[in-house]
């Protein structure tokens, strides 16, 4: 049986940048490089012609920049399924905030090595949300400082394995880890993620992580830069 393959679309207003990207990413043997685009409009245009998995998408561009790009693509329903993976060389609060509001499925910072971009895009192409450390150490401390009741009530409506998915889902681990975890299977753990995404109303892996520190699972510590 053929390897999946996740499909890409590269976008950076940075030439060299955006084909060394792509360079990277089409070496795998799993991964195709769906197409490239210049800014954020080129950006929508391109997603809705090549319907790529993920999009790899640079924050700072000229006109429309990527989180305005992310938006747009996340709110188009003609685009369900699509997931965003942010790039960006900084790692400032209100990128990442708004990154997620937008609703990137995850944020990571172009100091990362070629290695765990290839593991980011294939992360994000599963579904699994994908936080550079020192960003979801900001993020957490961010949501925790300004906690959502209402996320914590709903977890009495949880089973006790769906909260124990959760908190591991809040700790960053990958849906194989947590099935190792729990010895349980990854289809099992697929099954609980899509029970969690609808009892916590939340749009994505990323807003259970969140939850997941809101309702006291995890703690801020527990993650270091």
């Amino acid at each position: 049986m053929s390897e999946e393959v996740t499909r890409v679309l590269v976008v950076d207003d940075q030439p060299l940048l955006r084909q060394s990207l792509a360079m990277i990413l089409g070496h795998e043997p799993d991964i195709e490089v769906a197409g490239q685009a210049a800014d954020g409009a080129g950006a929508v245009l391109r997603a809705r012609a090549a319907r790529p998995d993920v999009v790899l998408m640079d924050v700072r561009m000229p006109g429309v920049d990527g989180l305005e790009a992310t938006r747009r693509i996340c709110a188009d329903p003609a685009l369900t399924g699509i997931r965003v993976l942010v790039l960006s060389m900084f790692e400032l609060d209100e990128y990442v905030y708004e990154a997620l509001q937008a609703g990137a499925s995850g944020f990571l910072l172009k100091d990362a090595r070629p290695e765990d971009l290839v593991e980011a895009v294939r992360r994000t192409g599963r579904g699994e949300s994908l936080f550079a450390p020192s960003i979801l150490t900001r993020l957490v401390a961010h949501y925790v400082a300004a906690p959502r009741p209402e996320r914590v009530r709903a977890l009495r409506h949880l089973t006790p394995r769906e909260v124990e998915v959760l908190a591991l889902i809040g700790k960053g681990l990958a849906n194989d880890e947590i099935a190792t975890a729990l010895a349980i299977s990854v289809k099992t753990v697929k099954t609980h993620i899509t029970h969690l995404l609808a009892k916590l109303a939340a749009r994505d892996r990323a807003q259970l992580v969140i939850a997941a520190f809101n309702a006291g699972l995890v703690r801020p510590r527990a993650w270091t830069p």
